[in-house]
Order: structure tokens, then sequence, then C-alpha cells
């Protein structure tokens, strides 16, 4: 069986690694490190296809530890626990508190491909072995380690940012694609690919491979299209890209940019975010941008969630594209949700201040008698807010 191209051509040196320069550069932190044999737990953070496994492979083979794989999809403790007995034999036994600690020399590399994928009592279990050494964990994710990686793990490892490949590095991975292929491939071929990767090489070398053994001869840009069918977005909707894509649709519409407002619905439709989803950021979006700018904005928003849950897709799309354009295009005006955060604000400060007597609602003689609503019908302004309140201005017109 043929391995896959991305695994036949997997750089074996550093010198061979493509791209995050700003890591394995010269003089940079992972290059140092790779040098020195000195290896810390690291998380490897970035988007698909940038070279998190490889990275990991590179450095294991510089650092010459054991080195072990696990997909946190399909393992768990028992892998873990199997391959720390594996290493370390003697220790089967439950270790005293006083033991010596083991040597970091002694341990293992494990890589733990998409580490997010452990839920809470999984990443406790490693936490004892990594802190001993037993264990140089290296956990590759795409999502935010922040969010994902327990605080007591994550203290103990060094985060890696690993950014999407430029064009450029991708044309280099796409040349040496296409010599472990023997393909020929076009100029415009390459600038298509290079553009349509994404920065994810994985992508790349795998549409080259089946390019090439689907059709004879020259890669051309109609093959790469028939190969590939239909593009499909990185974009996970409980992930990290979910809550950027909408906060650039949500940011596009504050900054009446109707084009860029479009674009970033249109990626998340096309990437198969739920209609309702964006409608009711819309519903949202009327109230605190637009506000007393166009009253009437929410009461459009509204129809276009009404129209979404109604019609469904695709045709839902019309409704969705109407609705955020006119968003868009309409005055901004937040005073009314800023006046409101005020007066929160001064709510969580004071507590519960005595209201007014003039205010009360007087419901039995006993209270009108202690003049519960006395005054009313003659107030002023002054006369509406607690006493340690009198004279705030929460709301400033027109701002």
């Amino acid at each position: 069986m043929v391995a896959p191209l991305p695994d036949r051509i997997r750089p074996q040196t550093l010198h061979e690694f493509i791209g995050q320069q700003h890591l394995v550069g010269e003089g940079k932190p992972l290059a140092l490190a790779i040098q020195q044999k000195i290896v810390p737990s690291m998380i490897l953070w970035g988007p698909p296809g940038v070279g998190k496994t490889t990275l990991a492979r590179l450095i294991a083979s510089y650092s010459e530890k054991p080195f072990r794989v696990l997909s946190a999809v399909s393992a768990g403790k028992n892998e873990v626990r199997q391959i720390v007995e594996d290493a370390h034999p003697k220790q089967q036994k439950q270790r005293s508190l006083f033991d010596e600690p083991q040597s970091i020399s002694d341990g293992i590399i494990l890589f733990l491909d998409e580490i997010h994928r452990f839920n809470k009592a999984q990443q406790d279990f490693l936490l004892p072995y990594v802190e001993d050494g037993t264990i140089t964990l290296i956990g590759a994710t795409t999502e935010n380690p922040s969010f994902e990686v327990i605080s007591a793990l994550l203290s103990r490892m060094q985060v890696f940012i690993l950014n999407p490949l430029t064009p450029d590095e991708i044309r280099e991975i796409i040349d040496r694609g296409a010599t472990a292929l023997e393909a020929s491939i076009t100029d415009d071929a390459v600038d298509f690919l290079s553009t349509y990767a994404n920065g994810d090489a994985r992508f790349v070398l795998n549409l080259l491979d089946n390019a090439t053994r689907l059709y004879r001869g020259e890669i051309t840009i109609d093959v790469l299209k028939n190969t590939l069918q239909s593009k499909q977005l990185r974009y996970d909707k409980s992930g990290e890209e979910h809550y950027n894509t909408i906060s650039a649709f949500i940011k596009s519409m504050r900054a009446s940019n109707i084009d860029a407002t479009l674009y970033y619905m249109a990626r998340m439709i096309d990437a198969g975010e739920d209609p309702k989803f964006i409608a009711r950021r819309m519903v949202i979006f009327a109230s605190e941008d637009i506000g007393m700018a166009l009253p009437t904005a929410l009461v459009v928003a509204n129809e276009v969630f009404r129209a979404v849950e109604t019609i469904g897709m695709p045709e839902c799309q019309y409704n969705l594209a109407h609705g955020a354009t006119y968003l868009a295009s309409a005055p901004k005006n937040r005073s009314a949700g800023d006046a409101y955060w005020r007066a929160l604000g001064d709510v969580q400060k004071h507590g519960n201040l005595p209201i007014p007597m003039n205010l009360r609602n007087a419901t039995t003689t006993l209270m009108k008698e202690v003049g519960y609503g006395e005054g009313y019908e003659y107030y002023t302004d002054d006369d509406l807010l607690p006493d340690n309140l009198k004279g705030n201005k929460y709301y400033q017109q027109g701002e």
C-alpha cells in the first residue's frame, strides 16, 4: 500500500522544514531547544496542515528520546498508562511521595494529537507524568489552548503558535510534491493552488496526489477543480474559527462596510452555519449598534429572523443578504445600550438604594399615611432617582 503523499515527503531534518521561521529559524526558540536537546513539554497551536505533527517528529528525532504517538480522538488513560509502563516497567507499583524524581533524560516524548479532545479527567491523568519528566508531552491543537487545556497542565507547558503557511511557502511544498509524483503542473495551477490552500500544506499535497491518480498528463486548473469538486472551508461551529468569523461579520456591519459584511456572512453559510444563529446576531446588532439612530432596524432584523425560521435554506439566503445589507448601511448609535450599562454599573456599585417616596405605589391606607406616592403629581427629574444618584445622566442623546 502506497503511503499518502504528505507522509512520503515529510521532512526528515529541520533544514527541510518549510515555514514557521519565527519558531525554527536561526536563533529562534524551538531551533535552540532542538540543537541543545533541551525539549520542554509544549503545545503546538495552529490551523490544520501547518507542520505540527512534522515538527513534533523532528523534535523527537533530534532529542533521541523514545517517541510515541496518540490521537486524543481515540486514545484515553489506558493508552497513556501503557506507554508509561512500557517506558518504565519497574515502576508499575504505586510510587511513594518520598521516591526520588526520575531523570528527564530517562523519559519519553509523547505526541498527543488534538489534545483539546481529552476531557478534564484525562488531562489530569497526564499531570504527574509531565511534572516528574516521565513524559515530555507535545500536544497539538487547532483550538485555543487557554480554553481547551486545563490550567494545571497548561502551566507546565510552553505554547508555541504556528501560523498558516504563506503562498510562497505553499509554492515550495507544491514543487516538492510535484517532484515526488514526477508530475508536471502549470504555473497558473500553482498560483491557483497556493491561494486556494488557505495555508494548509496537507490539503495541497492530498489534492495533488488525488489529481495525479485520477488524471493523466499535466496538472491544470481544470484538473484541480475537477478533482476538488467543492471547497471545504476551515470552520468548526464550536471552535475558535466560528467566533472569529461571526466577530468579523459584526464588526463589518458596525463599520458600515457592506462588502465585508456579505463576505463573512457568505463564509459562515457556505461552511454550514445555522442561518438562525446569524439572524439572531443581527437582531442583537439592531439594538446594540443601530439603536436610536434608526429604531425600525429592530423591526427589520426581527422580520429577517422570522423569514429565516419560516423559509429555511437555501432561499432564506436572500433574506439574510437583504437584512445584513440594510443593517450595515444604517446609521449607528449605541447610546441606549451604553446608557443601560452605566445604570447597571450604579446598581452593582450601590445596591438597592431606597426608591424615592413619591414614586412608591401606595396600595394601602397605611402606605399613604407614611408618605408613599406623596408629591408624585409635582415631581421633577431630580425627584426620580434615589438620593445618592440625583443628577446622574446615563443617556446621552446622539452619542
